[in-house]
């Protein structure tokens, strides 16, 4: 029995994964043409944005306080500590910077994407929308789309200035580490190409969320406790999806041998 469910949900998720590639290719045809809804647009812009600023510059603090108190032990014991703050805004630029953020979005907005279109769905009230000869994908989606493209890289940005300040504080008051030796080496081993690809991949989470989120609401069946199933399986999807782009991406652009940390030696 357990086998056969298994099966059941596996082809659903299937049959849901495979709507949102084709939702995806909607998006696209869409933007081309500039069918965008600016009002909503907008709206979704606020509710991504600054609506999110505050959980994402929490948790970035942290994260690089953190950080900072696993690297810079060790590398003070092998006399590197002038490489930390480098260390830390790399690592945080290239990969932690804008995964963390997005797996933050991802939780508190890719959930409410799927929330409320899938009660929409479950409501009729999509159906409602096509009577008034109103495409979902224009006035749904595409502001969603556009809100979490535009929106993540600010916040990614946002997010590694919080942690880097966050693992100052600690590497100055903890470990001793001079403010100019931290800044200065984050200066040395920080690319402008880091930057571009860290702000690159958050914009490619943000359309990850966007589309998964509202595909699984519109996909939505089953009533209320459709709606929570489609929440739950949305926010594991996105994440899941991150993390696998972020891997394609990631070998994509840092592919040969790096030398951002010897220069610091």
């Amino acid at each position: 029995m357990s086998k056969i469910t298994f099966r059941l949900n596996l082809g659903s998720w299937g049959k849901r994964a495979l709507a949102a590639i084709y939702l995806a290719g909607q998006v696209v045809f869409h933007l081309l043409q500039g069918k965008i809804n600016r009002r909503n647009t907008i709206d979704q812009m606020m509710i991504v944005g600054p609506q999110s600023l505050l959980i994402v510059l929490l948790t970035a603090t942290f994260v690089g306080m953190v950080f900072t108190i696993q690297v810079a032990r060790e590398f003070i014991a092998f006399g590197a500590a002038n490489v930390v703050g480098g260390l830390l805004a790399v690592t945080l630029t290239r990969e932690l910077g804008p995964v963390l953020t997005a797996v933050v979005v991802a939780g508190r907005v890719g959930s409410a994407f799927a929330a409320e279109i899938g009660t929409m769905k479950v409501t009729e009230q999509i159906d409602a929308l096509y009577m008034l000869k109103t495409d979902p994908v224009d006035y749904l989606v595409i502001p969603r789309v556009i809100a979490c493209g535009v929106m993540m890289p600010i916040l990614t940005l946002l997010c590694l200035i919080a942690a880097i300040l966050g693992g100052l504080l600690i590497a100055v008051n903890l470990y001793n580490i001079s403010q100019s030796m931290f800044i200065d080496s984050v200066h040395e081993l920080l690319d402008i190409w880091d930057l571009c690809s860290g702000l690159a991949k958050s914009m490619v989470f943000g359309a990850l969320i966007a589309v998964i989120g509202t595909s699984w609401g519109l996909t939505t069946t089953g009533g209320a406790k459709g709606v929570g199933k489609s929440t739950t399986t949305a926010v594991v999807t996105t994440l899941i999806s991150i993390f696998v782009f972020n891997f394609f991406l990631s070998w994509a652009m840092f592919q040969g041998i790096g030398g951002a940390m010897m220069e610091g030696f």
